[in-house]
């Protein structure tokens, strides 16, 4: 049995919180429970900026914590979906196809790096890291001020552009490499530029 030396930094600790809560706000959704759903999903996108923020200002950043952050990041996707389904069944309705068919090409990206290399990717691409927090904002917006269809599909588009970034970059890789900034640095990498 293999033991994994995780070194307790702010960011892996932001991330391990985000890890252990979702059972905890799993339950929210179930009871119903909508404004305390929010805070937390609130709680967890603002964690996700934080733990990146300070592992890259303060040098902590390693292959376990990029894992873990990955981890949780899509938990707290899955979570803000099952609130959308949740909460918001009637404002979504109309974009059920747009939306699965994006969380099916998530799925796809977060385990063809699984099948090619054994493990999952922690990619972290520019394009991905600003998806991410236009997906928040989205979220937020959502559950505030209410549904903005012309939002909804600007965060879809870039999010399929992501993906296929993501495609491209398992695609050229040898072996697994965590926190890429993006197809074109791999794509330079190749050309040794």
């Amino acid at each position: 049995m293999k033991i994994i030396n995780l070194p307790l930094t702010i960011p892996n600790i932001l991330s391990l919180f985000r890890l252990f809560s979702f059972p905890f706000i799993g339950i929210l959704i179930y009871e119903g429970l909508e404004s305390w759903f929010v805070f937390f999903i609130c709680a967890h996108f603002v964690t996700d900026i934080l733990d990146g923020w300070i592992a890259r200002r303060f040098n902590q950043m390693t292959e376990i914590g990029a894992t873990l952050d990955s981890m949780a990041d899509t938990g707290t996707y899955i979570l803000a979906i099952a609130g959308v389904v949740a909460f918001k069944p009637t404002d979504f309705e109309p974009y059920y196809l747009s939306l699965f068919t994006y969380l099916g090409g998530v799925l796809l990206v977060d385990v063809l790096p699984y099948f090619k290399f054994g493990k999952f990717n922690s990619y972290h691409t520019y394009s991905a890291k600003i998806g991410a927090y236009l997906k928040g904002i989205f979220f937020v917006l959502l559950f505030t001020i209410g549904f903005m269809p012309w939002f909804y599909y600007g965060v879809i588009i870039l999010g399929f552009l992501t993906l296929l970034e993501g495609i491209a970059i398992t695609i050229l890789l040898k072996e697994p490499k965590a926190d890429v900034k993006g197809l074109f640095w791999i794509l330079n990498e190749k050309r040794g530029l």
